[in-house]
């Protein structure tokens, strides 16, 4: 490939360069020309060799076909119909560039977003604060709703701040004995 289509050959070591631990890189035309230094029609024929290849396969996000995620070594999953549409889910790098976004004069200087609490293996939300009026229907057993959070992963311990239950009581009960 590097001598019958020299671009398609950087491109793709482009993006494997940054695909990270997926499988997949989602970028715009425009951005991964600017990372090659060439136009976007180039990229859009290095992208065609790659595609035909079948050293990649490309997936289409949004209705433009300019932004796409472009998976190496696997073909994306798709999943049966629901409702009509088929869909897929899977993880990918995704390679932003400040020149296409709209508040891109903002970045950096935006206000830090709300932390999501997060859970260690076997631990359990205890909701908390004012909350909303209760449903009109109780839940199910069983299937009571879950607040938004993110899991921990299972090999990492508790961090210093108080984010589990056991961390917490035992700083309650810290302060208990101080008392």
């Amino acid at each position: 490939m590097s001598v019958k289509s020299p671009r398609a050959s950087a491109l793709l070591h482009v993006l494997v360069a940054r695909i990270g631990q997926h499988n997949a890189v989602v970028a715009s035309q425009s951005v991964l020309a600017k990372l090659m230094g060439c136009n976007r029609r180039t990229i859009v024929r290095a992208i065609q060799d790659l595609v035909e290849g079948r050293w990649i396969e490309v997936r289409q996000i949004g209705d433009r076909g300019t932004v796409n995620a472009y998976v190496v070594n696997d073909r994306v999953a798709w999943h049966g119909p629901r409702e009509g549409l088929r869909y897929s889910l899977f993880s990918a790098t995704v390679i932003l560039a400040e020149s296409e976004q709209p508040d891109g004069g903002e970045l950096g200087q935006q206000e830090p977003l709300r932390k999501l609490p997060r859970l260690f293996p076997g631990e359990r939300q205890l909701a908390g604060g004012e909350g909303e009026p209760p449903p009109s229907e109780p839940s199910l057993p069983g299937m009571e709703p879950d607040l938004p959070a993110m899991l921990e992963p299972a090999d990492r311990g508790p961090m210093d701040e108080p984010q589990s239950i056991g961390s917490l009581t035992e700083t309650l009960l810290g302060r208990l004995g101080d008392a």
